[in-house]
């Protein structure tokens, strides 16, 4: 255990946090530190004070995994700056508990300031956790009350699924990303429930799973048929957000081309 490693980014990534990023009100009250104070962190963590004081003073016991992870939750950490808490601890950090469902505030921003751009965000399990208004359209429903999921639109048919060139490949891409969310959250029930749903109900997803297929995410190009627009000839671009594991797609035209104009056209509908 490296303690005065330990000590130093506790110290650190506490003095990084501003009240309102943990839910707690910023009083008009001068503090002489930067950040949170140690007992806002050790109500957070659901330890006491005395405690979390010696740990950040490297005097303290080694603790233990239960104890790393509530550190985790109260300062925010990302996946890989858990790992290395857990790693200064001398403890290997136990899979994280479930995906990350909800989308950082810099990225739901971001979307909306692609207004020519259909860009959606999906967590581990393919649910839609973020969007901006041309994806709603191309999407074909409103995600709004967060129980949109891919997967169960591609194999369940629970939603609009418009005719696509690629809707047999993107199987394959659906159940090759659950294969890997199964590995990383074996006790995320929400995932659980999706699995079993899909075993149950979709003859087609236990043929691919049982192929174990591998994909890597990037670029790929297909042909939508919208019933606005007609046949669409659309660019698939993904971004990695890999701290939360979650994807963000971009769809897009060729500059100049029929399928740009149309996507304009939504664009203006949807602004």
């Amino acid at each position: 255990m490296a303690r005065q490693e330990l000590a130093h980014y506790l110290r650190d990534r506490r003095e990084g946090l501003r009240p309102p990023q943990v839910g707690l009100t910023e009083t008009g009250t001068t503090r002489r530190t930067p950040g949170l104070r140690r007992e806002e962190v050790a109500e957070l963590a659901h330890m006491s004070v005395d405690y979390y004081t010696r740990l950040e003073q490297a005097r303290g016991p080694r603790p233990s995994p239960g104890i790393l992870d509530a550190l985790a939750q109260a300062l925010r950490l990302t996946q890989a700056e858990r790992i290395h808490l857990f790693r200064l601890a001398g403890s290997s950090a136990p899979p994280a508990t479930s995906a990350v469902r909800q989308v950082r505030p810099h990225v739901a921003r971001m979307l909306d300031r692609l207004p020519q751009t259909a860009a959606i965000v999906t967590d581990a399990a393919y649910g839609v956790i973020a969007w901006n208004p041309l994806a709603q359209t191309l999407l074909g429903d409103d995600p709004a009350d967060g129980t949109t999921n891919l997967a169960r639109r591609r194999f369940l048919g629970q939603g609009p699924m418009h005719e696509s060139s690629s809707t047999e490949e993107f199987g394959r891409i659906v159940v090759a990303r659950l294969r890997r969310a199964a590995d990383r959250y074996p006790h995320d029930p929400q995932l659980t429930t999706l699995l079993a749903e899909l075993h149950a109900s979709s003859k087609e997803f236990r043929q691919i799973w049982a192929t174990r297929p591998i994909h890597a995410p990037g670029h790929r190009t297909k042909t939508l048929h919208h019933p606005q627009t007609g046949t669409l000839r659309l660019n698939c671009d993904v971004l990695l957000i890999p701290e939360d594991d979650q994807e963000v797609v971009l769809i897009t035209a060729d500059p100049g081309s029929p399928t740009a104009r149309s996507l304009h056209r939504l664009a203006r509908q949807t602004a």
